[in-house]
């Protein structure tokens, strides 16, 4: 009777670099979320630093017993919660009529100021067109940058017409991966867009997972130059 053969054994070297990957690609989606969440509390809490920082350093020189007070964690928290509490405090007023008239006072005196009122025009177009879907609209598409055998993700925000031709132009803004919040402008024909069905939320879900979190099927070769058109019409 034949003994079996037994397996060979893997070399030491293949089992370190499986074992490697695998926890790279374990830890790999906790660091992301840490980048992102992180970077949301830093911006938060440096929005408040600035007086948060100097009232508690004054308090823990006034009282001894409140010498914790001047620590830089607690600095960072009572900054947080208190950014948090302006942002919690803004919605509820702009819920009513009282915070809608202050912030079309604010908008006034913003619009006053030539530079300013350009940022915040900008910003608070671009956060309506993102927050708001209107009927027959799609404002999420795909677009061959950074050339034409690579797709991006983007969001068209606006219309435009080419002097003497009258070609229809999109505004894309091509959101950048882990962080949204930056990214590039595109003025693309509107017969090389790509349309999907995605919502805002799907591509920004997308986006920010680094594409990890996406539909299963994605129109990556298919150009539909009317359908297109059609799709974005009523974005201007």
């Amino acid at each position: 009777m034949q003994t079996p053969a037994l397996p060979a054994p893997r070399p030491p070297r293949a089992s370190l670099q499986r074992i490697f990957i695998t926890g790279l690609l374990t830890l790999l989606p906790i660091w992301l979320t840490w980048v992102v969440v992180k970077f949301v509390f830093v911006l938060l809490s440096d929005a408040s630093r600035p007086l948060i920082g100097p009232l508690l350093h004054n308090i823990a020189e006034m009282h001894a017993a409140w010498h914790w007070a001047d620590q830089a964690w607690v600095q960072t928290a009572l900054a947080l919660l208190a950014t948090l509490a302006v942002i919690m405090l803004s919605g509820l007023m702009a819920r009513r009529v009282v915070g809608q008239r202050l912030l079309r006072w604010f908008e006034a005196l913003v619009g006053r100021i030539p530079l300013a009122s350009t940022i915040y025009g900008s910003a608070r177009k671009l956060l309506d067109i993102l927050q708001t879907q209107p009927d027959g609209t799609q404002r999420v598409v795909l677009i061959d940058f950074p050339h034409n055998e690579m797709k991006s993700v983007g969001f068209v925000t606006r219309i435009l017409h080419e002097q003497g031709t009258g070609r229809e132009l999109a505004a894309v803004y091509v959101p950048t991966t882990p962080n949204p919040t930056s990214g590039y402008l595109e003025v693309v024909p509107v017969e090389k867009l790509t349309p999907t069905d995605w919502t805002v939320d799907q591509a920004m879900s997308f986006i920010i997972s680094g594409g990890a979190v996406a539909p299963d099927s994605i129109p990556f070769s298919v150009h539909a130059p009317r359908a297109a058109g059609d799709a974005i019409e009523g974005t201007a």
